[in-house]
């Protein structure tokens, strides 16, 4: 789970003869960050999760998860009913992506490729290439690990995956890694939610190379 900088003299005073846009779009994240958090305090934390989900799978730079923790933290028995609100505004944002890469793409990869944080051209011909090369595995890992999902439900379109498969490998992604926090706030509380937010990214990561690694060796053998 990506988690932002508090180190405010960073956000406001640059290096010496550098560019301060990158400080810019830092600080404008971090304020994204405070205000997705913001909403855990309010009646109002389930909804604004749904619609965060949804937004985080097209064009959204924070993730999910941040929000998830907060809510859990705070009702560590309702955990699994907010990841699947997560899950759910998750798989219906994807098909939003989806069909802005398919149908609309023309009209909005100038938007995307200067305003989106982490969609760039070199990103979207690496998902490219990933699609013609692994399918299935592609949308998995991306909907698993920290990569920017957007990126990979937005260039889903743009080749066309099969929806069927596109859809199955979304819920199987997204729901391991938010079920995964879930279970650990269940059964751990709010004592882990700062270890969570630490080490999710290296986790989730080594658990997703460790699953698809499983796929492979299981292959192997009945060969």
């Amino acid at each position: 789970m990506s988690t932002v900088s508090h180190d405010t003299d960073i956000l406001s005073v640059p290096p010496e003869n550098s560019s301060t846009e990158p400080l810019k779009k830092r600080g404008i994240v971090r304020r994204l960050y405070d205000w997705v958090l913001s909403w855990a305090d309010t009646p109002y934390g389930t909804p604004a999760l749904f619609v965060l989900s949804f937004a985080e799978s097209s064009f959204f730079p924070i993730p999910p998860d941040v929000l998830q923790v907060a809510l859990s933290a705070g009702k560590p028995k309702r955990s699994f009913f907010y990841a699947t609100v997560n899950l759910v505004g998750s798989v219906l944002g994807a098909l939003v992506g989806y069909l802005i890469g398919f149908a609309l793409w023309g009209m909005f990869a100038d938007f995307f490729f200067k305003y989106v944080p982490g969609f760039t051209p070199q990103g979207f011909d690496t998902v490219k290439n990933l699609y013609h090369e692994y399918g299935f595995g592609a949308i998995f890992t991306a909907a698993m690990t920290p990569i920017p999902y957007k990126l990979f439900t937005i260039v889903a379109g743009v080749c066309e995956i099969g929806i069927p498969m596109f859809i199955i490998a979304s819920i199987i992604g997204r729901g391991l890694r938010f079920y995964a926090v879930a279970s650990l706030l269940y059964f751990f509380g709010p004592t882990v939610k700062s270890w969570i937010e630490q080490y999710f990214e290296v986790l989730a990561v080594v658990f997703c190379v460790l699953l698809i690694g499983g796929f492979f060796v299981v292959k192997f053998l009945l060969h």
